[in-house]
């Protein structure tokens, strides 16, 4: 076992079987269904978030940050198991509290070396540095320079999501009724971009072969270094993916390239239907 714990928060949306195995632990957040509140992939798996999220009359989840006593809680039962530092790595300050609860956790334990990484995105643009972060402790790297190079590298990280509706920004609040309406009729498809933790509509485009089309442009417009595809329930992902990975050039093999199942903390504003990817862009 390696010296260096790794955490991060389910907001990276890892799977916790493949987190298990690789050894990162995920603190879970909160996503709360009217009356019901689960802790996102210990009481409610992705799957059966979307089952409950596109059920007729759904009510719009709500998503909370875990305490600052839960985040100790985990880091001391890390240190118990023989870890000597932690790396904990989380959604973007600037989209969730769920780092304060992170930063106000290793100030209460200020005798511990932990290191707590803003990764600047979401879902797997923080799961990337996540993973990048257990190789470095692997091969005996320090927790102040595994935090550092993440810190480093997470600029270099981007996001993007093409809608399939925007039923759910509407649900949501980010758009009225009578946008969303209309940019349904019209099959307008916005392209959403996480980038330096600031989310923005890159391009509105009609049709759906269109806007893959332009999705897969942006995510090849550099080189790339590892990269994740991204989808909310879309059944031909496999087939986006090899688009992708076609068109990107050589370097990626299939088997480096992770789909993803976007959960709780991102997937109520998109919507099902949604394909995307998070990409780490050589520097």
């Amino acid at each position: 076992m390696s010296r260096v714990a790794i955490f991060t928060d389910s907001a990276s949306d890892m799977d916790p079987a493949v987190a298990a195995a690789e050894g990162i632990h995920v603190v879970p957040l909160l996503v709360t269904f009217g009356s019901e509140t689960f802790k996102a992939g210990e009481e409610l798996s992705t799957t059966a978030f979307w089952e409950r999220m596109v059920a007729p009359d759904a009510p719009f989840p709500k998503t909370a940050a875990s305490s600052p006593g839960e985040f100790k809680d985990a880091y001391e039962a890390a240190f118990d198991d023989g870890a000597e530092a932690i790396v904990s790595i989380h959604v973007a300050g600037a989209l969730s509290g769920t780092i304060k609860s992170a930063l106000i956790a290793r100030d209460m334990l200020p005798d511990r070396d932990i290191h707590v990484v803003d990764s600047l995105g979401a879902s797997m643009a923080q799961g990337i540095l996540a993973e990048m972060a257990v190789e470095m402790a692997a091969d005996d790297r320090p927790a102040a320079e595994i935090a550092e190079t993440l810190e480093a590298r997470a600029p270099d990280m981007r996001m993007y999501v093409a809608l399939e509706t925007l039923d759910y920004l509407r649900k949501g609040g980010r758009i009225s009724g009578p946008q969303a309406t209309i940019g349904n009729l019209l099959s307008v498809k916005p392209i959403i971009r996480v980038d330096h933790g600031v989310v923005d509509t890159v391009d509105r485009v009609r049709t759906r072969g269109k806007a893959r089309e332009r999705l897969i442009e942006l995510i090849c417009e550099r080189p790339i270094e590892r990269l994740a595809i991204l989808h909310t329930m879309t059944p031909d992902i496999e087939a986006f993916r090899d688009e992708v990975l076609a068109r990107a050039g050589g370097g990626l093999a299939k088997d480096d390239v992770t789909i993803s199942l976007v959960g709780p903390s991102v997937g109520p504003h998109l919507g099902p239907g949604c394909v995307g990817a998070a990409v780490l862009y050589r520097p």
